[in-house]
């Protein structure tokens, strides 16, 4: 499986496990800039969530968290910034879905991270 591949796969086990929690998705891979792509945009309870996804097939060479670098997070917030001006939305929030396919399917989900 290749890296866009995986990519999907985990974007796709994202958008399952947000959907059995009760999220509405909205939108997916929303790009703003050749460096800043907003994985998934859902909504739960009035909240505009804007969520990061990484996937890693073992976490051998680090936890999926570990993918998401202070210049990533800075992308994503100019991404954030540029939805929010142009839908106008007063609450959101950023997570992140880390998600490790083997030995065994792992899906973490941390709120609100920035």
């Amino acid at each position: 499986m290749n890296n866009r591949k995986k990519g999907t796969a985990g974007e796709d086990l994202a958008c399952r496990y947000l959907e059995k929690a009760g999220y509405k998705i909205l939108e997916r891979n929303k790009h703003y800039s050749r460096l800043c792509e907003i994985d998934i945009i859902a909504e739960q309870k009035g909240t505009i969530v804007f969520v990061e996804v990484k996937t890693r097939r073992t976490d051998s060479f680090g936890t999926p968290f570990e993918a998401i670098t202070h210049s990533k997070l800075q992308n994503l917030k100019t991404g954030i910034m540029n939805y929010l001006n142009e839908h106008k939305v007063k609450k959101y929030r950023l997570d992140v879905i880390g998600i490790t396919l083997k030995p065994e399917l792992k899906i973490e989900h941390i709120k609100n991270i920035g």
